[in-house]
């Protein structure tokens, strides 16, 4: 009897091949759709598809980051670029596999989750280069055609983290992260450290959504974790949670306290609310990943991007910081400046 996830992953390809055959993919995308970019005029340097992380484009935050950094590497670097955004968990090794069936330049998974998908279809195609935005090593490490994109988190986290403790006129503050995971743990840890650099009598209050990738997208969730870390004493509430994020952003509203973004500036999401974001640049990640490919000095390995290398920042000028006192600014620079110095190193759990 054929397993139900091996049935979805058969129609998901099905579906996607039809997409690229002649005339497919017409009218309204649907979900599961690949979408192909045009490169720039001029020929392609390489053939990139990219699958994106279960919340999809439209996350103002982590895949659209993502997305950006593919777009970019379309306009400056001439890439021809593709890209899926599943609908289902078996969608992933699915997509992988589509788009290494197709010999393409690069494959690129976005996200934590991919990490074994893309091993075991690495393995099963040797000759196609494969990228992993935050990707989890197995016990045998990445197959030598796996570039493992990694970021140190907790750096940025630590500079939001000084910035929050700072402002926090209660004595308390709060983290809500997603998934329990090592990878959000690094959040959570930073942040604490951060938080204890400039007011170690702070307390902080942490609490989780969930221990599964649904906990990324579950904004009651988020929303009343905040309430609870408010109903506590925070004052400032932090997340690394995803789409579960924006209900920490309404619990604050209607608290009428302060929360910080993540992976990208989320301003927008609440302008009311919102005091910085600690910026993930998983767009630097993907464009580098594809220039390399393009450069033919595409490795695997692990490579990891923090505050000395601009892959991790926060939001500190400009109308979007306008609610971080300048003082406030200027002691995390100096902490910032610590960081890249090595006279500070952050704790990544």
């Amino acid at each position: 009897m054929i397993r139900a996830g091996l049935v979805v992953g058969l129609m998901l390809v099905i579906a996607l091949v039809l997409t690229f055959l002649p005339g497919g993919g017409r009218g309204r995308a649907r979900a599961n759709d690949a979408k192909t970019q045009s490169p720039r005029p001029g020929a392609p340097t390489a053939r990139v598809g990219l699958v994106f992380d279960i919340d999809g484009r439209g996350d103002k935050s982590f895949n659209d980051a993502a997305y950006l950094g593919l777009m970019r590497a379309r306009d400056e670097l001439g890439a021809e670029v593709s890209y899926l955004e599943p609908g289902q968990s078996e969608d992933r090794e699915a997509g992988l596999r589509l788009y290494a069936s197709r010999n393409l330049d690069l494959v690129i998974g976005v996200g934590f989750i991919f990490s074994s998908d893309v091993d075991a279809v690495a393995r099963a195609y040797p000759h196609v280069s494969f990228a992993c935005v935050d990707y989890a090593p197995g016990p045998e490490g990445p197959p030598p055609n796996v570039a493992g994109l990694s970021f140190r988190e907790e750096e940025g986290s630590f500079l939001v983290g000084a910035a929050a403790g700072l402002v926090s006129k209660t004595g308390h503050v709060g983290f809500v992260g997603g998934m329990t995971i090592p990878l959000i743990r690094k959040f959570e840890a930073g942040y604490i450290a951060g938080v204890k650099a400039t007011c170690p009598t702070c307390e902080v209050h942490s609490a989780y959504a969930g221990a599964t990738p649904e906990a990324f997208k579950d904004p009651a969730k988020g929303k009343t974790l905040a309430m609870t870390e408010v109903a506590a004493g925070a004052d400032v509430v932090y997340h690394a949670s995803g789409a579960t994020g924006h209900g920490v952003f309404e619990g604050a509203r209607d608290a009428h306290v302060l929360a910080i973004g993540v992976d990208s500036d989320q301003y927008d999401e609440m302008p009311e609310v919102v005091l910085t974001s600690m910026v993930k640049r998983v767009d630097v990640a993907v464009f580098e990943a594809v220039r390399s490919a393009i450069e033919h000095r595409f490795r695997g390995g692990i490579l990891q991007l923090g505050v000395r290398d601009h892959g991790i920042d926060y939001v500190h000028e400009g109308p979007h910081a306008a609610r971080l006192p300048p003082a406030v600014t200027a002691r995390v620079e100096e902490l910032r400046a610590g960081i890249i110095a090595g006279t500070i190193a952050v704790p990544a759990k």
